[in-house]
């Protein structure tokens, strides 16, 4: 059988959507689709044992401020490094940027597997430097992969493929929290951690019939290896002033960082609110993450068929107010058995919500910026998003141990719900993607 002999939806002008074959698309799609098919299989066994070294800390520890710091702790990479990381983006081959945190992730899930092995116990500080480990390997991949996107897909498809890489995130996290919850009642950690090799040689093997055009940057090499520090700075900088100089672009990011602050222990939380609060068990978080992850899927696929919005912007708000209204509902549920029902319903709805914000926004991003700055812009923009998580967890998982976890979600929603309105408020900020579109359209017709 074709290893590129797999069904996909294809849309006619009647708005029917049939089953094809893969062999049947054109070139772009069948190199998008080899793509996306390396994300899944690489990410699919990462979050498995992601999942279970989240679970494995909660079982161990009930602790809000232990599950915060890890996630601080895998956090901390992507703010730090990520502005530097861009600027090798858009030098290095991408390829090899995909792949080499891959290997490294494996090689640190098999050191730590087999120093549980030998020691039959695992130390919490070791499981914090494993995180960290893998952190500082996976900044690179990100930026990496949102610059690799608007150079593999013709302009006019990219909030669709976007959408459908949200698809394939949505369906690790799907396949991962259940996959995690069933091996983790039965097989022990050491044996888990070692999903992660197998993850990397798949998604290798299938990076090899990707197709990623080369960017010219031998003369930009030369000038980094004579002045190192000083052309990662400039790029950094160059990368933070091509942002700002985009007035209702950046004012989005900004507000979008801000709200990173009070989602970004949420999603840190969640494990703990259905053991403690809800009384739930192990596979009963692995149901939660399903549901969250299936809400993402759906989101992604409503972006991916219907994306083409003439102002982004409208769907982009309406996901801080959907985010905002369920954690606030989710804050004031009673700790009971029906509770709990409504508690996945409303993760569910959750999940809907995100790629709305993601998706849209990096979209928004790609088509913003030429194709050889996309690196340096991309990396900072995930230091940006992510700057305010370490401080959301720092602060609402000690205060979740104080005031209860449930009383944490009501208040990030009611501060995440308040974004969308603050963000509206401003006229370049709800205007920038109708005056974007518009340009392009004028762009391209001169052209």
């Amino acid at each position: 059988m074709n290893l590129f002999n797999v069904f996909t939806l294809k849309k006619f002008d009647k708005g029917v959507y049939i089953l094809t074959t893969f062999k049947t698309l054109s070139s772009w799609q069948k190199n998008v689709g080899a793509f996306l098919l390396s994300q899944f299989l690489t990410g699919i066994t990462s979050m498995t044992v992601q999942y279970s070294i989240i679970w494995y800390l909660t079982e161990q520890t009930h602790s809000a401020k232990v599950l915060s710091y890890a996630t601080l702790i895998g956090m901390l990479p992507m703010i730090l490094l990520s502005p530097f990381a861009g600027t090798y983006v858009d030098r290095w081959n991408k390829k090899l940027l995909l792949i080499v945190p891959d290997v490294v992730a494996a090689v640190v899930a098999a050191g730590l597997s087999i120093v549980i092995l030998m020691t039959g116990h695992v130390s919490i500080w070791v499981v914090y430097l494993a995180l960290f480990i893998r952190a500082v390997a996976q900044t690179f991949q990100m930026p990496t992969i949102q610059s690799i996107i608007p150079t593999i897909t013709p302009e006019a498809h990219l909030t669709k493929v976007n959408g459908q890489f949200g698809m394939i995130q949505s369906a690790n996290m799907i396949v991962a929290p259940a996959l995690g919850a069933f091996l983790f009642t039965i097989v022990s950690v050491q044996y888990l951690l070692l999903l992660d090799v197998l993850g990397a040689v798949l998604g290798i093997c299938m990076l090899q019939f990707v197709k990623i055009p080369k960017v010219d940057a031998a003369a930009k090499n030369e000038v980094a290896k004579a002045h190192p520090v000083k052309t990662v700075v400039s790029d950094m900088l160059t990368g933070v002033q091509l942002l700002t100089k985009n007035k209702g672009l950046w004012i989005s990011l900004v507000i979008g960082s801000i709200s990173t602050l009070f989602i970004m222990p949420i999603a840190s939380l969640y494990p703990l609110m259905t053991l403690d609060y809800f009384k739930a068990s192990i596979g009963q978080v692995g149901l939660v993450e399903v549901c969250y992850s299936v809400g993402m899927l759906t989101g992604g696929l409503i972006i991916s068929v219907f994306g083409n919005w003439k102002n982004r912007m409208i769907p982009f708000m309406l996901s801080y107010i959907s985010l905002g209204i369920v954690m606030i509902l989710s804050g004031l549920l009673q700790p009971s058995k029906f509770g709990f029902m409504l508690f996945v319903g409303l993760t569910f709805i959750t999940g809907v919500g995100v790629p709305f914000f993601d998706t849209l926004l990096m979209a928004m991003i790609q088509q913003s910026y030429e194709n050889e700055n996309l690196g340096k812009v991309m990396g900072v923009t995930m230091s940006i998003l992510s700057l305010p998580g370490p401080i959301g967890l720092i602060v609402f998982g000690p205060l979740a141990d104080t005031v209860g976890v449930n009383r944490v979600f009501l208040i990030c929603g009611v501060a995440v719900f308040l974004c969308a309105p603050v963000n509206w408020a401003f006229k370049s900020a709800r205007e920038y993607d109708v005056n974007l579109q518009s340009n392009k359209k004028t762009s391209n017709t001169k052209t």
